[in-house]
């Protein structure tokens, strides 16, 4: 089932993810409807408090960026209850641009290298390393959890000269063609 995603200026994007157990209700389920919804989005990774849930919960699927680096071929997995150990190497610019931010794009800094603890799907304990896009999909994500958004990485210029853009985007004013939930919309009644 394609979930509503929680566009920018919902409060749920700012709180950081609590943990959840391997008896978590329909979690098989919802991880289904993750990559579901986020397929319809034509997004590479979906973090839970996109659709609503404060749980330390993100799917990624990096295989279109497998032209760019082929070790993404096959690069699908669920992280649950993730924590970055270490993040390492020259930090490096890449245009992002985020499933409740839809229609801006930034060039975002993050470190080429990561270490990474989680939780599968099968409820077992990974500790892996990633490089390259593959981790930085993870950081994107993983601040997701940690209740922060990639626009928070900009610099006050930039994010001013933003502004009226994100503000619209909370307001419903944004073509997107997936479904999604706007908050001031909401608090409206609409």
């Amino acid at each position: 089932m394609k979930l509503p995603i929680i566009a920018y200026g919902d409060p749920i994007l700012k709180r950081k993810g609590i943990e959840i157990d391997k008896d978590y209700p329909d979690l098989q389920e919802l991880i289904a409807n993750m990559f579901e919804t986020m397929y319809a989005a034509h997004g590479v990774g979906l973090a839970a408090p996109q659709i609503g849930l404060g749980i330390r919960l993100f799917v990624i699927d990096a295989s279109p960026f497998a032209d760019d680096d082929p070790a993404l071929k096959d690069f699908k997995k669920v992280f649950i209850n993730a924590e970055i150990l270490e993040e390492e190497g020259e930090k490096w610019s890449f245009n992002e641009g985020c499933l409740s931010i839809p229609e801006i794009r930034e060039d975002i800094s993050r470190y080429p290298n990561i270490r990474i603890k989680y939780v599968d799907e099968n409820w077992v304990v990974h500790e892996e390393d990633f490089t390259g896009l593959a981790a930085r999909i993870i950081q994107h994500e993983y601040d997701h959890i940690e209740g922060k958004l990639f626009t928070e990485k900009l610099s006050p210029l930039r994010k001013a000269m933003i502004k009226s853009k994100l503000e619209a985007i909370s307001r419903g004013q944004v073509d997107v063609d997936y479904k999604m939930k706007f908050p001031l919309l909401k608090r409206k009644g609409r």
